[in-house]
């Protein structure tokens, strides 16, 4: 919508600079922040083979974040409403994320 190539992976790596950012601790949140912030100049230190970026790394600090939220899913009888809230409140806090990122990737 905003007319960024998704087929590039750096820009699937914004995408989850976004997650990140979304769901993430305040400390890691302000990282994941200036990132994206500065992206061009970022997106140039990223390596060209997708391969050879860092995964674990970067997915365990909002992993954490959903871990809990989605634990409670897992209780019998009270896991499926409780599921809907939580699903509902993760994805209208990353859609207003998202938004906003591109707002602000847009504008700059």
């Amino acid at each position: 919508m905003y007319g960024f190539d998704v087929k590039d992976y750096k820009e699937r790596i914004y995408i989850l600079y976004i997650m990140q950012l979304a769901f993430s601790s305040h400390e890691e949140r302000r990282n994941v922040y200036l990132k994206i912030v500065d992206w061009d100049e970022h997106a140039k230190e990223l390596p060209d083979d997708i391969n050879r970026f860092n995964w674990r790394t970067f997915q365990q600090e909002y992993r954490d974040y959903l871990d809990l939220a989605k634990m409670a899913q897992l209780i019998p009888v009270i896991g499926a409403p409780v599921g809907v809230i939580v699903n509902y409140r993760l994805l209208t806090k990353l859609g207003e994320t998202a938004m906003n990122a591109y707002r602000m990737r847009v504008i700059e």
